[in-house]
Protein backbone atom coordinates (compact mmCIF):
# COMPACT_ATOMS: atom_id res chain seq x y z
CA UNK A 1 0.00 0.00 0.00
CA UNK A 2 1.31 3.31 -1.47
CA UNK A 3 1.22 6.43 1.21
CA UNK A 4 1.13 9.87 1.25
CA UNK A 5 1.80 11.99 4.19
CA UNK A 6 0.83 15.77 3.44
CA UNK A 7 1.84 17.74 6.71
CA UNK A 8 4.01 21.12 7.37
CA UNK A 9 5.44 20.37 10.49
CA UNK A 10 8.55 18.35 9.87
CA UNK A 11 9.24 16.41 12.84
CA UNK A 12 5.30 15.06 12.45
CA UNK A 13 6.26 14.58 8.94
CA UNK A 14 9.53 12.16 9.59
CA UNK A 15 7.84 10.62 12.78
CA UNK A 16 4.83 9.09 11.06
CA UNK A 17 6.97 7.90 7.78
CA UNK A 18 9.48 6.47 9.93
CA UNK A 19 6.23 4.89 11.90
CA UNK A 20 4.26 3.65 9.38
CA UNK A 21 7.45 2.46 6.94
CA UNK A 22 8.53 0.09 9.90
CA UNK A 23 5.02 -1.45 9.89
CA UNK A 24 5.17 -2.17 6.03
CA UNK A 25 4.21 0.51 4.07
CA UNK A 26 5.39 2.34 0.78
CA UNK A 27 5.92 6.27 2.15
CA UNK A 28 6.71 9.24 0.15
CA UNK A 29 6.26 12.67 2.16
CA UNK A 30 5.37 16.11 1.07
CA UNK A 31 5.44 19.70 2.78
CA UNK A 32 3.93 21.88 -0.06
CA UNK A 33 0.31 21.68 -0.49
CA UNK A 34 -0.09 22.27 -4.05
CA UNK A 35 2.79 20.22 -4.95
CA UNK A 36 1.04 16.97 -2.83
CA UNK A 37 -1.89 17.42 -4.55
CA UNK A 38 -0.43 17.38 -8.29
CA UNK A 39 1.00 13.91 -6.88
CA UNK A 40 -1.98 12.99 -5.26
CA UNK A 41 -3.92 13.36 -8.50
CA UNK A 42 -1.18 12.77 -11.05
CA UNK A 43 0.49 9.27 -9.61
CA UNK A 44 -1.22 5.74 -7.71
CA UNK A 45 -1.29 7.03 -4.14
CA UNK A 46 -3.69 4.17 -2.17
CA UNK A 47 -4.19 6.54 0.91
CA UNK A 48 -2.84 10.58 1.52
CA UNK A 49 -2.44 11.56 5.17
CA UNK A 50 -3.60 15.40 5.76
CA UNK A 51 -3.01 18.19 7.83
CA UNK A 52 -5.81 19.82 8.61
CA UNK A 53 -3.48 23.15 8.64
CA UNK A 54 -1.64 23.30 5.73
CA UNK A 55 -0.07 26.48 4.26
CA UNK A 56 -1.58 27.47 1.39
CA UNK A 57 -4.69 25.64 1.52
CA UNK A 58 -6.39 23.70 4.44
CA UNK A 59 -7.20 19.77 4.28
CA UNK A 60 -10.79 20.57 3.85
CA UNK A 61 -9.47 22.51 0.61
CA UNK A 62 -7.35 19.61 -0.33
CA UNK A 63 -9.96 17.37 -0.09
CA UNK A 64 -12.32 19.38 -1.94
CA UNK A 65 -9.35 19.61 -5.08
CA UNK A 66 -8.36 16.35 -4.82
CA UNK A 67 -11.92 15.15 -5.24
CA UNK A 68 -12.43 17.69 -8.04
CA UNK A 69 -9.62 16.72 -10.05
CA UNK A 70 -10.19 12.82 -10.34
CA UNK A 71 -7.93 11.57 -6.63
CA UNK A 72 -9.30 8.39 -5.79
CA UNK A 73 -6.82 7.89 -2.35
CA UNK A 74 -8.60 7.34 0.64
CA UNK A 75 -7.83 10.33 3.11
CA UNK A 76 -7.02 10.09 6.65
CA UNK A 77 -7.10 13.83 8.11
CA UNK A 78 -4.21 14.96 10.93
CA UNK A 79 -6.24 17.28 13.56
CA UNK A 80 -4.14 18.79 15.59
CA UNK A 81 -5.89 19.66 19.54
CA UNK A 82 -9.04 22.53 18.97
CA UNK A 83 -9.20 21.24 15.47
CA UNK A 84 -11.56 18.45 15.48
CA UNK A 85 -14.05 20.65 14.23
CA UNK A 86 -12.36 20.99 10.81
CA UNK A 87 -11.58 17.30 10.84
CA UNK A 88 -14.76 16.62 11.02
CA UNK A 89 -16.35 18.71 8.44
CA UNK A 90 -13.71 16.73 6.16
CA UNK A 91 -15.21 13.49 7.12
CA UNK A 92 -18.81 14.74 6.38
CA UNK A 93 -17.23 15.52 2.69
CA UNK A 94 -15.65 12.06 2.19
CA UNK A 95 -12.25 11.84 4.38
CA UNK A 96 -11.98 8.33 5.54
CA UNK A 97 -10.94 8.96 9.08
CA UNK A 98 -8.99 11.67 11.79
CA UNK A 99 -6.33 10.99 13.94
CA UNK A 100 -5.33 13.00 16.64
CA UNK A 101 -1.78 15.28 16.85
CA UNK A 102 -0.02 14.88 18.84
CA UNK A 103 -0.27 10.93 16.98
CA UNK A 104 -0.03 7.21 19.11
CA UNK A 105 1.73 5.22 16.94
CA UNK A 106 -0.69 1.74 17.53
CA UNK A 107 -3.74 4.39 16.43
CA UNK A 108 -1.84 5.52 13.21
CA UNK A 109 -1.52 1.98 12.16
CA UNK A 110 -4.89 0.73 13.47
CA UNK A 111 -6.42 4.06 10.75
CA UNK A 112 -4.14 3.14 8.09
CA UNK A 113 -5.23 -0.61 8.64
CA UNK A 114 -8.75 0.10 8.56
CA UNK A 115 -8.53 2.09 5.22
CA UNK A 116 -6.34 -0.61 3.57
CA UNK A 117 -9.33 -3.48 4.66
CA UNK A 118 -11.31 -0.83 3.06
CA UNK A 119 -9.75 -0.24 0.13
CA UNK A 120 -9.44 -3.88 -0.44
CA UNK A 121 -12.89 -4.85 -0.33
CA UNK A 122 -13.33 -1.80 -2.69
CA UNK A 123 -11.41 -3.23 -5.39
CA UNK A 124 -13.51 -6.31 -5.01
CA UNK A 125 -16.53 -5.33 -5.38
CA UNK A 126 -15.14 -2.94 -8.12
CA UNK A 127 -13.77 -6.20 -10.10
CA UNK A 128 -17.18 -7.92 -9.59
CA UNK A 129 -18.95 -4.93 -11.15
CA UNK A 130 -16.81 -4.63 -14.12
CA UNK A 131 -17.21 -7.95 -15.05
CA UNK A 132 -20.70 -7.41 -14.53
CA UNK A 133 -20.61 -4.43 -16.70
CA UNK A 134 -18.55 -5.75 -18.87
CA UNK A 135 -21.09 -8.77 -19.42
CA UNK A 136 -23.85 -5.89 -19.96
CA UNK A 137 -21.58 -3.85 -22.69
CA UNK A 138 -21.42 -6.80 -25.15
CA UNK A 139 -25.28 -7.24 -25.23
CA UNK A 140 -25.03 -2.95 -26.18
CA UNK A 141 -21.91 -2.69 -28.14
CA UNK A 142 -21.69 -5.02 -31.19
CA UNK A 143 -18.62 -5.63 -33.06
CA UNK A 144 -16.20 -7.95 -34.32
CA UNK A 145 -13.65 -5.07 -36.34
CA UNK A 146 -10.00 -4.36 -34.40
CA UNK A 147 -10.89 -0.85 -34.04
CA UNK A 148 -13.91 -1.13 -32.14
CA UNK A 149 -12.22 -3.87 -29.73
CA UNK A 150 -9.55 -0.88 -29.87
CA UNK A 151 -11.99 1.61 -28.34
CA UNK A 152 -13.53 -0.51 -26.14
CA UNK A 153 -10.75 -2.06 -24.04
CA UNK A 154 -9.75 1.47 -23.52
CA UNK A 155 -13.59 2.61 -22.66
CA UNK A 156 -12.75 -0.66 -20.22
CA UNK A 157 -9.54 0.88 -18.69
CA UNK A 158 -11.02 4.37 -17.82
CA UNK A 159 -14.12 3.18 -16.89
CA UNK A 160 -13.29 2.49 -13.14
CA UNK A 161 -11.83 6.31 -12.85
CA UNK A 162 -13.37 10.34 -12.46
CA UNK A 163 -11.32 10.68 -15.53
CA UNK A 164 -13.47 12.82 -18.10
CA UNK A 165 -13.70 11.27 -21.69
CA UNK A 166 -13.85 12.97 -24.73
CA UNK A 167 -15.97 10.95 -27.58
CA UNK A 168 -15.61 11.78 -31.17
CA UNK A 169 -17.01 10.32 -34.35
CA UNK A 170 -19.64 10.83 -36.93
CA UNK A 171 -23.15 11.40 -36.17
CA UNK A 172 -24.69 7.98 -36.01
CA UNK A 173 -21.53 6.21 -34.81
CA UNK A 174 -22.51 4.79 -31.30
CA UNK A 175 -21.03 7.88 -29.33
CA UNK A 176 -23.89 7.58 -26.51
CA UNK A 177 -23.60 3.79 -26.22
CA UNK A 178 -20.14 3.83 -25.58
CA UNK A 179 -20.53 6.48 -22.99
CA UNK A 180 -23.49 4.01 -21.99
CA UNK A 181 -21.15 1.23 -21.79
CA UNK A 182 -17.91 3.66 -20.09
CA UNK A 183 -20.87 4.11 -16.75
CA UNK A 184 -21.98 0.76 -16.83
CA UNK A 185 -18.16 -0.37 -15.84
CA UNK A 186 -17.96 2.19 -13.29
CA UNK A 187 -17.87 2.29 -10.18
CA UNK A 188 -21.39 4.39 -10.29
CA UNK A 189 -23.32 1.98 -12.42
CA UNK A 190 -26.10 1.94 -9.64
CA UNK A 191 -26.32 5.48 -10.09
CA UNK A 192 -28.08 7.60 -12.59
CA UNK A 193 -26.56 8.13 -16.47
CA UNK A 194 -28.04 11.46 -17.50
CA UNK A 195 -27.45 12.83 -21.19
CA UNK A 196 -28.19 15.91 -22.75
CA UNK A 197 -28.05 16.57 -26.05
CA UNK A 198 -26.95 20.43 -25.89
CA UNK A 199 -27.33 21.42 -29.69
CA UNK A 200 -31.28 20.36 -29.27
CA UNK A 201 -31.78 22.77 -26.66
CA UNK A 202 -32.22 26.83 -27.47
CA UNK A 203 -29.11 28.78 -26.16
CA UNK A 204 -30.64 30.58 -24.01
CA UNK A 205 -32.79 27.66 -22.14
CA UNK A 206 -29.17 25.28 -22.18
CA UNK A 207 -27.92 27.03 -19.45
CA UNK A 208 -30.94 26.59 -17.14
CA UNK A 209 -31.31 22.79 -17.77
CA UNK A 210 -27.84 22.19 -17.10
CA UNK A 211 -27.24 24.78 -14.03
CA UNK A 212 -30.33 25.36 -13.00
CA UNK A 213 -32.52 28.16 -11.60
CA UNK A 214 -33.57 29.85 -8.28
CA UNK A 215 -37.17 31.10 -8.12
CA UNK A 216 -37.48 34.49 -9.43
CA UNK A 217 -33.97 34.05 -11.54
CA UNK A 218 -35.74 35.59 -14.42
CA UNK A 219 -39.58 35.88 -15.79
CA UNK A 220 -41.53 32.90 -16.15
CA UNK A 221 -39.08 31.06 -13.17
CA UNK A 222 -41.74 30.53 -10.59
CA UNK A 223 -40.17 27.84 -8.77
CA UNK A 224 -36.20 26.91 -7.75
CA UNK A 225 -35.13 24.14 -10.65
CA UNK A 226 -32.44 21.96 -9.94
CA UNK A 227 -30.22 21.30 -13.45
CA UNK A 228 -28.65 18.07 -14.61
CA UNK A 229 -25.22 18.58 -13.10
CA UNK A 230 -27.05 18.06 -9.51
CA UNK A 231 -29.54 15.75 -10.93
CA UNK A 232 -26.89 13.57 -12.07
CA UNK A 233 -24.89 13.83 -8.67
CA UNK A 234 -23.14 10.58 -8.16
CA UNK A 235 -23.50 9.25 -11.25
CA UNK A 236 -22.67 10.03 -14.65
CA UNK A 237 -23.42 13.10 -17.41
CA UNK A 238 -23.17 13.02 -21.09
CA UNK A 239 -22.69 16.12 -22.27
CA UNK A 240 -23.92 15.05 -26.62
CA UNK A 241 -22.57 17.79 -29.24
CA UNK A 242 -20.28 19.54 -26.35
CA UNK A 243 -18.88 21.44 -29.32
CA UNK A 244 -22.37 23.08 -29.98
CA UNK A 245 -22.27 24.71 -26.63
CA UNK A 246 -22.01 28.68 -26.81
CA UNK A 247 -18.56 30.34 -25.11
CA UNK A 248 -19.96 32.01 -22.26
CA UNK A 249 -22.06 28.84 -21.37
CA UNK A 250 -18.38 27.01 -21.91
CA UNK A 251 -16.47 29.05 -19.30
CA UNK A 252 -19.39 27.97 -16.79
CA UNK A 253 -18.98 24.18 -17.18
CA UNK A 254 -15.41 25.06 -17.06
CA UNK A 255 -15.60 26.50 -13.59
CA UNK A 256 -18.35 23.19 -12.48
CA UNK A 257 -15.28 20.93 -13.42
CA UNK A 258 -12.69 22.57 -11.93
CA UNK A 259 -14.40 23.13 -8.91
CA UNK A 260 -17.20 20.14 -8.44
CA UNK A 261 -19.95 22.68 -7.81
CA UNK A 262 -22.86 24.14 -9.27
CA UNK A 263 -23.92 27.64 -8.78
CA UNK A 264 -28.10 28.21 -10.12
CA UNK A 265 -28.63 31.02 -11.93
CA UNK A 266 -30.03 33.13 -9.66
CA UNK A 267 -28.60 31.42 -6.43
CA UNK A 268 -26.12 32.80 -4.19
CA UNK A 269 -25.16 29.75 -3.03
CA UNK A 270 -22.71 26.75 -5.22
CA UNK A 271 -23.59 23.40 -4.29
CA UNK A 272 -21.43 20.66 -3.94
CA UNK A 273 -21.70 17.94 -6.86
CA UNK A 274 -19.95 14.62 -7.65
CA UNK A 275 -20.33 13.87 -11.03
CA UNK A 276 -18.54 12.10 -13.95
CA UNK A 277 -18.71 13.78 -16.84
CA UNK A 278 -18.47 12.68 -20.30
CA UNK A 279 -18.43 14.53 -23.26
CA UNK A 280 -19.39 13.88 -27.17
CA UNK A 281 -18.90 15.73 -30.16
CA UNK A 282 -19.08 14.73 -34.17
CA UNK A 283 -17.46 18.12 -35.12
CA UNK A 284 -13.73 18.50 -35.96
CA UNK A 285 -12.77 20.02 -32.40
CA UNK A 286 -9.49 20.66 -32.68
CA UNK A 287 -10.57 23.07 -35.69
CA UNK A 288 -13.49 24.78 -33.46
CA UNK A 289 -10.46 25.54 -30.79
CA UNK A 290 -8.28 27.02 -33.84
CA UNK A 291 -11.15 29.37 -34.68
CA UNK A 292 -11.45 30.69 -31.60
CA UNK A 293 -15.11 28.35 -31.47
CA UNK A 294 -14.31 26.21 -28.84
CA UNK A 295 -12.35 27.42 -25.19
CA UNK A 296 -8.98 25.89 -25.50
CA UNK A 297 -8.77 25.09 -21.18
CA UNK A 298 -11.86 23.44 -21.92
CA UNK A 299 -11.19 21.52 -24.58
CA UNK A 300 -7.74 20.44 -22.40
CA UNK A 301 -9.82 19.53 -19.68
CA UNK A 302 -12.31 17.42 -21.10
CA UNK A 303 -9.66 15.73 -23.84
CA UNK A 304 -8.26 14.08 -20.99
CA UNK A 305 -8.96 10.64 -22.99
CA UNK A 306 -9.74 10.69 -26.28
CA UNK A 307 -11.78 7.69 -27.52
CA UNK A 308 -12.68 7.80 -31.29
CA UNK A 309 -15.34 5.82 -32.79
CA UNK A 310 -14.59 4.65 -36.11
CA UNK A 311 -17.40 5.23 -39.42
CA UNK A 312 -19.14 2.14 -40.59
CA UNK A 313 -17.50 2.37 -43.49
CA UNK A 314 -14.64 1.93 -42.17
CA UNK A 315 -15.17 -1.25 -40.54
CA UNK A 316 -17.77 -3.43 -42.73
CA UNK A 317 -16.68 -6.62 -40.90
CA UNK A 318 -19.08 -4.81 -38.05
CA UNK A 319 -22.40 -5.17 -40.39
CA UNK A 320 -23.30 -8.53 -40.04
CA UNK A 321 -23.41 -8.91 -36.76
CA UNK A 322 -25.13 -5.70 -36.14
CA UNK A 323 -28.03 -7.16 -38.71
CA UNK A 324 -28.61 -10.01 -36.69
CA UNK A 325 -28.54 -8.22 -33.91
CA UNK A 326 -31.02 -5.66 -34.60
CA UNK A 327 -33.08 -8.40 -36.58
CA UNK A 328 -32.94 -10.33 -33.08
CA UNK A 329 -34.53 -6.93 -31.55
CA UNK A 330 -36.78 -6.37 -34.30
CA UNK A 331 -37.90 -9.84 -34.32
CA UNK A 332 -39.10 -9.99 -30.15
CA UNK A 333 -40.98 -6.65 -30.94
CA UNK A 334 -42.91 -6.93 -34.22
CA UNK A 335 -43.87 -10.65 -33.33
CA UNK A 336 -42.29 -12.14 -36.25
CA UNK A 337 -39.08 -13.38 -37.49
CA UNK A 338 -36.33 -11.17 -39.87
CA UNK A 339 -33.95 -12.50 -41.56
CA UNK A 340 -31.89 -11.19 -44.46
CA UNK A 341 -30.84 -13.05 -47.58
CA UNK A 342 -26.60 -13.38 -48.93
CA UNK A 343 -27.58 -11.37 -51.97
CA UNK A 344 -29.42 -8.75 -49.62
CA UNK A 345 -26.46 -9.02 -47.15
CA UNK A 346 -23.90 -8.56 -49.82
CA UNK A 347 -25.59 -5.36 -51.14
CA UNK A 348 -25.57 -3.63 -47.29
CA UNK A 349 -22.35 -4.90 -46.79
CA UNK A 350 -21.01 -2.34 -49.65
CA UNK A 351 -23.11 0.23 -48.89
CA UNK A 352 -21.18 3.06 -47.51
CA UNK A 353 -23.87 4.04 -44.74
CA UNK A 354 -23.41 7.70 -44.30
CA UNK A 355 -25.41 7.81 -41.34
CA UNK A 356 -23.79 4.90 -39.93
CA UNK A 357 -24.77 2.44 -37.21
CA UNK A 358 -28.01 4.62 -37.02
CA UNK A 359 -29.35 4.45 -40.79
CA UNK A 360 -28.22 0.92 -41.09
CA UNK A 361 -30.72 -0.04 -37.83
CA UNK A 362 -33.65 2.14 -39.29
CA UNK A 363 -33.26 0.78 -42.57
CA UNK A 364 -33.46 -2.60 -41.64
CA UNK A 365 -36.13 -1.21 -39.50
CA UNK A 366 -38.21 -0.07 -42.86
CA UNK A 367 -37.57 -3.17 -44.49
CA UNK A 368 -38.56 -5.43 -41.81
CA UNK A 369 -42.05 -3.26 -41.22
CA UNK A 370 -43.05 -2.86 -45.36
CA UNK A 371 -40.99 -5.83 -46.64
CA UNK A 372 -42.85 -8.50 -49.13
CA UNK A 373 -41.87 -11.36 -46.72
CA UNK A 374 -38.89 -12.85 -44.90
CA UNK A 375 -36.46 -13.49 -45.64
CA UNK A 376 -35.63 -9.82 -46.60
CA UNK A 377 -34.14 -9.94 -50.14
CA UNK A 378 -32.68 -6.55 -51.92
CA UNK A 379 -35.82 -5.37 -53.37
CA UNK A 380 -36.99 -4.63 -49.74
CA UNK A 381 -33.70 -2.53 -49.01
CA UNK A 382 -33.62 1.14 -50.68
CA UNK A 383 -30.45 1.86 -50.67
CA UNK A 384 -28.89 5.07 -52.86
CA UNK A 385 -25.59 2.68 -53.62
CA UNK A 386 -27.22 0.43 -55.93
CA UNK A 387 -27.33 -2.11 -53.11
CA UNK A 388 -31.16 -2.50 -54.08
CA UNK A 389 -29.97 -4.21 -57.11
CA UNK A 390 -29.56 -7.71 -57.12
CA UNK A 391 -26.19 -9.24 -56.20
CA UNK A 392 -23.96 -12.75 -57.21
CA UNK A 393 -25.40 -15.43 -55.05
CA UNK A 394 -28.56 -17.02 -53.34
CA UNK A 395 -31.33 -14.84 -52.74
CA UNK A 396 -33.65 -17.78 -51.35
CA UNK A 397 -33.08 -18.45 -47.72
CA UNK A 398 -31.58 -16.71 -44.98
CA UNK A 399 -27.91 -17.23 -43.33
CA UNK A 400 -27.26 -17.92 -39.95
CA UNK A 401 -24.40 -15.07 -38.33
CA UNK A 402 -21.03 -17.68 -38.87
CA UNK A 403 -21.99 -17.94 -42.44
CA UNK A 404 -23.12 -14.06 -42.87
CA UNK A 405 -19.43 -13.29 -41.51
CA UNK A 406 -17.62 -15.73 -43.87
CA UNK A 407 -19.31 -14.57 -46.29
CA UNK A 408 -17.97 -11.25 -45.33
CA UNK A 409 -14.69 -12.32 -44.69
CA UNK A 410 -14.17 -14.27 -48.10
CA UNK A 411 -15.02 -10.46 -49.89
CA UNK A 412 -13.19 -8.50 -47.91
CA UNK A 413 -10.23 -11.10 -48.11
CA UNK A 414 -10.56 -11.14 -52.07
CA UNK A 415 -10.56 -7.00 -52.08
CA UNK A 416 -7.26 -7.05 -50.11
CA UNK A 417 -5.14 -9.22 -52.33
CA UNK A 418 -6.25 -7.89 -55.67
CA UNK A 419 -5.14 -4.22 -53.75
CA UNK A 420 -2.08 -6.09 -53.28
CA UNK A 421 -2.15 -7.74 -56.65
CA UNK A 422 -1.50 -10.83 -54.98
CA UNK A 423 0.76 -10.10 -52.10
CA UNK A 424 -0.64 -12.42 -49.42
CA UNK A 425 1.50 -10.11 -46.50
CA UNK A 426 0.70 -7.11 -48.03
CA UNK A 427 -3.05 -8.05 -48.07
CA UNK A 428 -2.69 -9.10 -44.09
CA UNK A 429 -1.63 -5.67 -43.72
CA UNK A 430 -4.07 -4.12 -45.33
CA UNK A 431 -6.81 -6.12 -43.47
CA UNK A 432 -5.16 -5.39 -40.20
CA UNK A 433 -4.51 -9.27 -39.49
CA UNK A 434 -1.26 -11.38 -39.29
CA UNK A 435 -0.07 -13.40 -41.99
CA UNK A 436 -0.79 -16.84 -40.30
CA UNK A 437 -4.57 -15.32 -39.09
CA UNK A 438 -4.75 -14.62 -42.89
CA UNK A 439 -3.23 -17.76 -44.16
CA UNK A 440 -5.62 -20.01 -41.69
CA UNK A 441 -8.48 -17.95 -43.46
CA UNK A 442 -7.97 -18.65 -46.80
CA UNK A 443 -7.85 -22.59 -45.82
CA UNK A 444 -10.78 -22.39 -43.65
CA UNK A 445 -12.99 -20.44 -45.86
CA UNK A 446 -14.96 -22.22 -48.39
CA UNK A 447 -14.43 -20.99 -51.80
CA UNK A 448 -16.47 -18.10 -53.80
Amino acid sequence: MRLLIVEEEGDVRQSLALVLGEAGYLVETESDSTRALARATAEDFDLVLCGVKLAGMDGLTFLRRLRAEGGTALLIMLSPQGMEDAALAALREGAYDYVHLPFKPDEVIMAVRKAEERERLRREVEALRSNVGIGAVKELVVSQSRAMRDALELATRVARHHTPVLITGESGTGKEVVARAIHRMSPRSERNFTAVNCAAIPEQLLESELLGHSKGAFPGATTDHAGLFELADGGTLLLDEIADVSPGLQAKILRVLEEGQVRRLGGRDPRRIDVRVLAATGRPVEQAVERGEFRSDLYYRLNVVRLHIPPLRERPEDIPELLTHFARQMAQRLGHPVSITPAALAALTHHGWPGNVRELRNTLERAAVLGAGNPLDCKDFALSNGASSSHNGSSNGSLDLRSQVEAVERDAIQRALNAAKGNRRQAANLLGISLRTLFYKLRRLPAH
